[in-house]
């Protein structure tokens, strides 16, 4: 399905990322997993090389303009090209919890500087090669959260809020050069990402679910897979909620 399509990853040494990095792997893409993450990152391409896939790792701050530059120049020299962008990289881990009263400015800047600007930038590096592709693919990772409102991380839903949005005008922008800009829009996986995320919550999310259990990084990567294909060619600046159907567009 992704027989020799060149795909970064960003947040790609743990969870969700690591899921999608290995899945269009076994797909046949050849992948970079890019984060900030160095030790790990290394580790996960390593691990899935020793399993005969095609995975390489860059180092990349989102939230340094120079590192996003240099992530995408060495990927793209590695790759020899570029198809495909999987924006999956954020900050979500331990800034749940607060109101809006109590969420601090620090933290809300520094979860828009990752979650948004990363986005736009790693998208703005990489768009001439993905209009050069003449088949780019982006695919924005937001989360349901944008889609209901939750309460208790208005930061985070904000941050993934203004992604929709942005991908939106990506799509229009990009289109001229048959990129497609997609999202995704999951709901509470569990994966290390979401290990702070307390029980009630969970508990919540599967009662809420038309498919009522648990949702696990295996539940999102297909949907992402068809995003980045030939197959969805035609498909561009659409929210796909994968959660089960807790929300449902």
């Amino acid at each position: 399905m992704l027989s020799g399509k060149r795909i970064i990853v960003t947040g790609g040494a743990r969870g969700l990322g690591r899921s999608f990095a290995e899945g269009i792997a076994r797909q046949g893409a050849h992948v970079v997993i890019a984060d900030i993450l160095e030790e790990q990152g290394h580790a996960v391409a390593v691990d899935l090389r020793a399993d005969g896939l095609n995975v390489e790792f860059y180092p990349l701050d989102l939230a340094a303009p120079d590192s996003v530059e240099n992530c995408v120049e060495q990927a793209v020299k590695s790759l020899g090209g570029l198809d495909g962008l999987i924006n999956n990289g954020a900050i979500a881990t331990g800034i749940g919890g607060k109101s809006m009263e109590e969420i601090d400015v620090e933290t809300w800047d520094r979860v828009m500087t990752v979650n948004v600007r990363g986005t736009w930038l790693m998208t703005r590096s990489s768009s001439p090669h993905l209009r050069a592709s003449k088949a780019g693919r982006v695919v924005n990772v937001a989360s349901d959260t944008a889609l209901w409102g939750a309460p208790m991380l208005m930061h985070y839903v904000s941050s993934k809020g203004a992604v929709i949005s942005m991908s939106r005008a990506m799509a229009r922008e990009m289109g001229t050069d048959n990129v497609t800009v997609n999202v995704i829009a999951p709901g509470l996986t569990l994966c290390e990402a979401t290990e702070y995320v307390p029980e009630e919550r969970h508990r919540l999310y599967m009662e809420g679910r038309a498919i009522n259990r648990e949702q696990y990084p295996e539940d999102i990567v297909g949907a992402v897979s068809f995003l980045l294909s030939d197959s969805a060619g035609f498909l561009t600046g659409q929210v796909l909620p994968v959660n089960g159907g807790f929300v449902m567009n």
